[in-house]
């Protein structure tokens, strides 16, 4: 499904019209958001992982991108905020687990929030 995302300029051109406008107007200030910005500590949220994921991805979202070079940062990523932070296997486990809880929260909450907008990218 990606790659035929990806494979179309216009489909491309609106995902990430689309994934800017839910980060940067605030579409995810809900009530009890882990990414409420309005009740956050500026620095706390320069600090969120999910976000400086999401961010690495969004500028790789060009037409025709290979789907490997979007899976490369993500992996770079988990290796860099997960996998080499953990100095146990208990402790990889937690961090590996929070990540993938907050990593799904935030891409359901933007799934839902461009499918509730109605927006391009979701029509």
């Amino acid at each position: 499904t990606m790659r035929t995302v990806l494979n179309s300029n216009n489909k491309v051109t609106d995902l990430q019209s689309n994934l800017c406008a839910v980060i940067s107007e605030g579409f995810l200030d809900v009530p009890g958001s882990l990414f409420q910005t309005k009740l956050r500590n500026p620095e706390e949220l320069q600090n969120n992982t999910e976000l400086k994921c999401l961010n690495d991805i969004l500028p790789l979202l060009v037409p025709f991108t290979d789907i490997r070079v979007l899976l490369n940062s993500i992996s770079s990523n988990l290796q860099a905020f997960v996998i080499q932070p953990s100095r146990s296997k208990e402790e990889f486990r937690k961090v590996a687990s929070d990540f993938q809880l907050r990593w799904n929260y935030l891409l359901t909450s933007i799934s839902k929030t461009m499918t509730l907008k109605y927006l391009e990218s979701f029509g």
